[in-house]
């Protein structure tokens, strides 16, 4: 005790430095891995190879847990290195792609392995699992070779074909896609990434034909579900969106899968709510999905007012696609006035406008200048509206009907350029003349009323229904809206 008082009494000290190993990091994997805290698990064992590079240990051990969440793919091309590369005594690694390749659907791999690991060690660790799972594999011994062979080429047809649709090459992936389907009419994801290659090459109405054919013939498909929902809203189908909206709120998926699916739809809809939900459970669960994971739930973090969890996961993002480097939601958003020649100029024209709706529709630009501190210093209001708007910007206010309404007419329409703009411009004009803005508390509604107006004076086609399904909103409330705007007398 009195050793440990002097020490603390001391002048002077001895600063020890303390650089972690790999087998720092490996110990702290596997006490995560046994909590059953698998997403820092992976994160550690990573970083422990990365500071030991060849150690197969390591390496096995990653694959395993990669293996639980479902990162099949991801696993085997770490066990095919260890037994290729590092050390090809390892003989389990055998048993545990045998284990990874059958689920998923590669039999003859997975058969292939598993009695070359019985042949290499029949009285090892893993001999009595690898004994059931050939014989699972073996059932109906004499058609299992067609059988392995078929199903084999059932998944390297639909993976050739998922790289064609990410590379672009919709015409080839159509014709590899139409034989997937001639020799399986049962295998629904191959219909489903047909309806993507023909909406992408724009032949929507094939596309929307054969989404139908599959929920007529596979009820409740959730991927099928998930691309008519997209499609319609692209077409601006709003009943449609709304009545499959409705179906896909009530749907509790239990695959990992699934849920991702069903979470990146609704960030496609505009549903960042209910898109974070569903992303941010799989996150707390230990999901480590790729770069489309990060991607849609740094977005439908950032449109909840989630701002540190959006900027947490656009790192992830940037760590697996670096080129998508300026694509992050906050950056979209400032996209908004690239629609004019000189964002910046465009802002500074309508904040000196000679009608205050102008200068109120400069504000609202400048929400989204990289220059907006700067733009904002030097604005002078002219009016009361004005200052209340100016004290929402600079962050006085906590909320503005004005803004609020204003983002929700841009989910629909953006960019912002000379097309629309009058849009917005009518919207801050009603502001203006507004004499009890305490009536005017729902922002959607007031958007859609807006909408239907401009479009009316513009001679644009959209009913008050059309327009209600547009917006999630009832007939009645909308029709509530669109007399009061009318009572402004524009």
């Amino acid at each position: 005790m009195s050793k440990d008082s002097k020490a603390e009494k001391s002048t002077t000290g001895i600063l020890l430095s303390f650089t972690p190993t790999g087998e720092y990091y490996f110990t702290k994997g596997l006490k995560a891995y046994q909590r059953r805290d698998n997403h820092k698990a992976i994160k550690y064992l990573e970083r422990a190879m990365q500071l030991e590079p060849g150690e197969p240990m390591i390496a096995c051990q990653l694959a395993i847990i990669l293996s639980e969440n479902g990162k099949y793919q991801e696993a085997n091309r770490l066990l095919h290195m260890i037994l290729e590369e590092w050390d090809e005594d390892m003989v389990e690694c055998h048993y545990f792609l045998a284990n990874n390749y059958a689920h998923l659907g590669l039999f003859k791999d997975a058969y292939q392995h598993a009695s070359l690991y019985m042949r290499l060690e029949g009285d090892g660790e893993f001999a009595e699992d690898a004994e059931d799972l050939l014989d699972l594999l073996s059932l109906e011994a004499e058609d299992m070779e067609e059988d392995f062979y078929e199903h084999d080429d059932l998944i390297s047809k639909q993976e050739e074909a998922r790289e064609l649709l990410e590379l672009g090459d919709f015409p080839n992936a159509v014709k590899l896609l139409k034989e997937v389907i001639e020799e399986f009419p049962e295998y629904w994801s191959a219909y489903n990434n047909l309806a993507l290659a023909y909406y992408y090459l724009g032949q929507k109405q094939q596309a929307a034909d054969l989404l139908n054919e599959v929920l007529e013939k596979n009820h409740g498909n959730l991927h099928a579900l998930c691309n008519k929902a997209v499609f319609s809203f692209y077409e601006q189908d709003w009943s449609t969106v709304k009545e499959i909206k409705e179906i896909l709120e009530k749907i509790m998926p239990m695959s990992a899968e699934h849920q991702f699916k069903l979470g990146t739809t609704f960030a496609l809809i505009g549903d960042y709510e209910l898109a974070y939900s569903w992303l941010k459970k799989l996150y707390k669960q230990g999901f480590e999905g790729e770069g489309p994971f990060y991607y849609w739930l740094s977005y439908s973090a950032y449109y909840t007012g989630r701002t540190q969890t959006a900027e947490k996961s656009w790192l992830k993002v940037l760590q697996l696609n670096p080129e998508k480097e300026g694509q992050e939601p906050w950056n979209k958003s400032k996209s908004t006035v690239q629609g004019f020649e000189n964002s910046l100029r465009v802002v500074e024209k309508y904040l000196a406008g000679a009608h205050v709706e102008e200068r109120l529709f400069g504000l609202f630009l400048s929400s989204f200048s990289d220059k907006k501190v700067e733009v904002l210093s030097t604005f002078k209001a002219n009016s009361p509206v004005e200052q209340e708007y100016l004290q929402f910007l600079t962050g006085e206010l906590d909320t503005h009907i004005a803004h609020e309404t204003a983002m929700a007419l841009y989910q629909f329409h953006q960019p912002i350029g000379k097309a629309n703009a009058t849009l917005y411009v009518m919207w801050f004009l009603l502001w203006a003349k507004a004499e009890d803005v305490q009536n005017l508390k729902n922002e959607k509604a007031l958007a859609a009323a807006v909408e239907y107006t401009w479009r009316k004076l513009h001679k644009e086609k959209g009913s008050q229904k059309t327009i209600a399904d547009q917006y999630e909103l009832s007939l009645s409330t909308v029709q509530k809206y669109i007399k009061m705007v009318n009572s402004f007398n524009l």
